[in-house]
Order: C-alpha cells, then sequence, then structure tokens
C-alpha cells in the first residue's frame, strides 16, 4: 500500500479492505496486494482511473456492446449508450423487435435466441467488447453468457434475479454477475437502520457492507464528533474510508477530525459489528 501511494503521490486513496481467498484482511500501511485479490478502495470520482489502473492494467475502451433480452431493462440500457456505442439487442419476441426498431436510434435490433450459436456467430460475438444477457432467465442469461464467452466476447455480464446463483457464477467464465435484489436490499437497509444513515450499499454478494452515516450533534452527545478517527471506537472489521464535507471528499486519515453535518462513508467486512456501528451515529439526548 505504501507503493501505491509513493506511484500516486497527487491522488488521495484509502484501501478500506482486501479480501484474499474469501478472507477479509485489514490493510496496514505494509500490506502487500498480491495477484486475485479483491481490493476496495475508496477516491473521489475523478481519480477512480488512476487508481484503478495502478491496481491492474487498464483495458482498452469499449465500443462494441450486444444485449441479451431486449425487455424494459435491456431496452433503457440502449436507450441510454446508443449514442457512444455500437449497440446490437438480440430479442425473441418479433412484436417487442419491432417496438425496439421503431424506438431506439442507431442501435441494431436482432429477432432470435441469445444461445443460438449459429446466431452469435454470424453476429460476430467474437468481436464484442462486451455482452449482457439482461432477460427475466436466470438460466437463460447464464448459458448464453457462457457460450458468448466461449465464443470469443471479450467480457460477459449476466443480470442473475436469484442471489443463490451469484456466487455459482461470479468470477469464473461470466466477469460480472449483477444482483437486481442485493442493490435493491441496500435500498431497503437504508429505512431500517438506526442513526441517519443516508444509503447501505451491499458488498461481497450480502457479506460486507459500506455505509455512508451523518454524524449529528456535538462533543458531548455524539460518540464521533470533535474526535480524530484513531481515537474513534470502530467494532472489529470496520474501517472509516473518507468523509464528504460540503461536497469536499476527503479521505479518511488517523489525524482526520469528524465534524458535526460530515458524511461518514465506513465499511464493514463482518456484518455482525453492523448494530456496533450504527450506535456510534446515534445522538446522547442531552443533544435535544
Amino acid at each position: 500500500l505504501r507503493q501505491l501511494r509513493e506511484h500516486m503521490p497527487n491522488v488521495d486513496t484509502r484501501v478500506a479492505a482486501i479480501f484474499r481467498r474469501n478472507r477479509a484482511i485489514l490493510p496496514q500501511g505494509d500490506t502487500v496486494i498480491e495477484a486475485d485479490d479483491e481490493v476496495f478502495f475508496i477516491a473521489a470520482k475523478g481519480h477512480i482511473r488512476a487508481v484503478m489502473s495502478e491496481m491492474r492494467r487498464l483495458e482498452v475502451s469499449y465500443k462494441k456492446v450486444v444485449i441479451a433480452g431486449g425487455g424494459h431493462i435491456g431496452e433503457r440500457l440502449a436507450e441510454a449508450i446508443e449514442s457512444r456505442y455500437q449497440v446490437k439487442i438480440i430479442e425473441m419476441n418479433p412484436a417487442r423487435c419491432r417496438y425496439l426498431s421503431e424506438n431506439l436510434d442507431s442501435t441494431v435490433v436482432l429477432q432470435g435466441s441469445a444461445s443460438d450459436r449459429d446466431l452469435l456467430v454470424e453476429e460476430n460475438i467474437s468481436d464484442a467488447d462486451i455482452f449482457l444477457a439482461l432477460t427475466n432467465d436466470d438460466e437463460a442469461n447464464i448459458m448464453s453468457s457462457l457460450l458468448a464467452k466461449r465464443l470469443g466476447a471479450r467480457k460477459v455480464m449476466t443480470l442473475i434475479n436469484n442471489p443463490a446463483y451469484v456466487d455459482l457464477v461470479q468470477g469464473g467464465e461470466i466477469d460480472i454477475a449483477i444482483s437486481p435484489q442485493l442493490a435493491t436490499i441496500g435500498t431497503l437497509l437504508t429505512h431500517v437502520r438506526r442513526g441517519d444513515i443516508v444509503s447501505v450499499h451491499s458488498l461481497r454478494r450480502g457479506a460486507a457492507e459500506a455505509i455512508e452515516a451523518i454524524a449529528h450533534g456535538d462533543a458531548k452527545s455524539s460518540k464521533v464528533v470533535g474526535r480524530a478517527i484513531k481515537d474513534i471506537p470502530l467494532p472489529p472489521g470496520t474501517t472509516i474510508g473518507a468523509i464528504i464535507r460540503a461536497e469536499e471528499v476527503l479521505i479518511a486519515h488517523d489525524a482526520t477530525v469528524i465534524e458535526s453535518g460530515d458524511h461518514v462513508i465506513l465499511f464493514l467486512v463482518d456484518k455482525k459489528y453492523i448494530r456496533d456501528a450504527e450506535r456510534l451515529f446515534q445522538v446522547g439526548l442531552t443533544f435535544f
């Protein structure tokens, strides 16, 4: 990690957690990042690509995108990206194909099955930079993605509604498995959490979490306000990655002092300590 900082002296970033062979490592200054580590880092949005290029070789930019499934998700995605990429949609239903052709500008609409090997070969799937399987059938998505990858698609992404399937396929031939349920869980959790929690993101298929909480109160009523990060009694496996203060992103360092109104980004690698993390952001009665 020290080497990472030396390579990017002008970029402030924080490695919040490392998962190595499915075990969490809380990074220290002398922690060495190894090949195949799953690294969670935080940085201001403008610095993300710079950090990514240090972590791994950045891929050549994408041009050709193939979407399997012309339902609402496939249509909305094509609509959003067709002005910047060469997009093809493969859709089974002829009536839906006609609708997509009439409503999309430059997207090429193909009627057929994304699991049809001949169709994929004919449409030069080997030239595709990204293949996205976005039908509402998990098994069809998985099979068409495996086929597309086998036929030479550079990267495949698969929509999976059953979260139990996500771990089965993620990181194998399927590069990225997306579970809408896990994304929705994060939204729901913001409403059941104690303290002023703005957002919750489920990480590692629900095994870990990133939480954005707002610090309220003063040094008397709050366990975090007015304290340097090194003096905050964080639960085991919890790190503060960054603070957002008046639109500015401050990467968290030991001496950083939290002020009232700060949005604090926490990483929890062990969800059993969530209640303890929430309690830190609950204001004592003396505040009222």
